[in-house]
């Protein structure tokens, strides 16, 4: 090893041990104090448990070697699947090791349990999501684990059913402290993301209801690991095969969605939303209200790029995305037909749906206008304001109506909206030609084909 190597790696462990260049102090100031706080908390508790608790009893010691090995284990059976369901991830992340943290609440005094949690996450974070969970993440993410495997015992014991590994627990205490452990543990990863996010909605800060059920699951599957082991150690070994094949069903469940989500905003892709919107006309009836479509498209954002860069205009795409989100309703099918253009279909409209639509379209138009991005650079944050978006809107025959059809009088509609100046909303109510439905750049991007640029 040369000289200059030594010395290079020699300042490289300098900074990794120097407290102002840890990458938590990265985070924006009015998070560090609440997330060190939680670290703090976490750290204080195990230790004073351990030292006012008896040292394990050998059954009890049996139990914590079992489940560490266990937990371990599972990752490096499952570390191929882990690693590309991390890979995929956007949010909040379900890694299933639950399982063994649940299971040592259950088994376990509440340090012990705590100690467990800690040497599953570290070997978890260390095999499968090194290289893309910034360490101070994991220390935060591994200390709500501990806080929820400390309530969780703490209820359990409180409840009278011991720590022993046999201990009789109440099927209603098993369900409090299963209620426990995830509520400590979402709350806390809910509020670092609303206190770094306060813009953000409850569906970003907290994971969607199928993630919620799948996390409740792995903690039914580690009560029922605790009660096996009680019985017989070796049947907690029919545990695992049912949490490899979960595990498997939801990289397929979570390949499916990055399937069709597009990835800079995380709308729902060209040809997912045909897809879908295809279907939801076809189970259109007389109850279900007026159905409409938006096309909508920035004005002049090829400026945006021209003037801030490529990744600049990744934000904004990013930010008109939310801001469409939150203007319409969860039941609305929102996507992203390529370059600046996106669409809409939105059900349930009142009356004809006329009103509604053009409402709606007027609404957003009006945030996009209000949208001031925020983009942070190497010389301090840039703001992108001033954007615009022109709409063309469209709606379906009360009797049902073909999509391309509907699609075709939208974006005709988008075209009379940018010649009459842009920054403004046309409704369409008349079919186009077919040599316009040949050059719709929308209907194009429908059809699965690359849309033309239409500034």
């Amino acid at each position: 090893m040369g000289t200059d190597e030594a010395t290079e790696k020699g300042s490289s462990r300098a900074r990794a041990f120097a407290v102002r260049q840890w990458a938590v102090w990265s985070l924006p100031t009015r998070l560090v104090g609440p997330v060190l706080l939680v670290e703090a908390t976490s750290l204080a508790l195990v230790v004073l448990g351990l030292f006012g608790h008896p040292p394990l009893t050998p059954g009890q010691l049996q139990v914590a070697v079992v489940l560490c090995l266990l937990g371990i284990a599972h990752t490096e059976v499952a570390l191929g699947v882990e690693r590309v369901r991390r890979r995929v991830t956007d949010g909040n992340h379900v890694d299933l090791s639950s399982v063994w943290t649940f299971a040592a609440a259950v088994a376990l005094p509440a340090s012990y349990a705590a100690l467990v949690a800690v040497i599953v996450h570290c070997h978890l974070w260390w095999r499968a999501w090194r290289l893309r969970v910034p360490l101070y993440k994991q220390v935060f993410n591994t200390a709500t684990v501990v806080l929820a495997c400390l309530a969780a015992a703490t209820v359990l014991e409180r409840a009278g059913g011991g720590t022993d590994p046999g201990s009789d627990h109440q099927l209603w205490a098993l369900a409090l402290a299963l209620l426990v452990y995830t509520t400590v543990n979402s709350c806390l990863v809910a509020g670092a993301i609303a206190v770094s996010t306060p813009e953000a909605n409850l569906s970003k800060v907290f994971a969607p209801w199928d993630e919620n059920m799948l996390e409740i699951a792995t903690l039914c599957l580690g009560a029922l690991t605790a009660v096996a082991l009680g019985i017989n150690p070796w049947l907690v070994l029919l545990v695992l095969p049912p949490l490899l094949v979960l595990h498997r069903a939801v990289l397929v469940r979570q390949l499916e969605q990055a399937a069709s989500t597009d990835g800079k905003t995380g709308l729902l892709n060209a040809a997912a939303w045909h897809a879908q919107a295809e279907r939801a006309l076809r189970r259109v009836s007389r109850h279900d209200g007026a159905r409409g479509v938006l096309v909508l498209d920035l004005d002049h954002f090829k400026l945006v790029n021209d003037t801030h860069g490529h990744l600049a205009g990744d934000q904004v795409l990013a930010a008109v995305a939310d801001a469409l989100r939150t203007e319409v309703r969860d039941r609305d099918l929102v996507g992203r037909f390529g370059g600046e253009e996106f669409v809409i279909l939105l059900g349930g409209l009142e009356g004809s749906g006329t009103a509604e639509l053009e409402a709606v379209g007027e609404r957003i138009r009006r945030r996009v206008a209000d949208l001031r991005v925020e983009i942070p650079t190497p010389d301090g944050p840039l703001t992108v304001a001033g954007l615009t978006v022109s709409i063309g809107a469209a709606i379906s025959p009360a009797e049902g109506g073909d999509l391309r059809t509907l699609l075709q009088i939208a974006d005709t509609a988008l075209y009379t909206a940018k010649r009459a100046g842009r920054n403004v909303v046309r409704m369409g109510f008349t079919v186009p030609s077919h040599h316009a439905v040949q050059h719709s750049p929308h209907l194009s991007a429908a059809a699965g084909e690359p849309p033309a640029a239409t500034g």
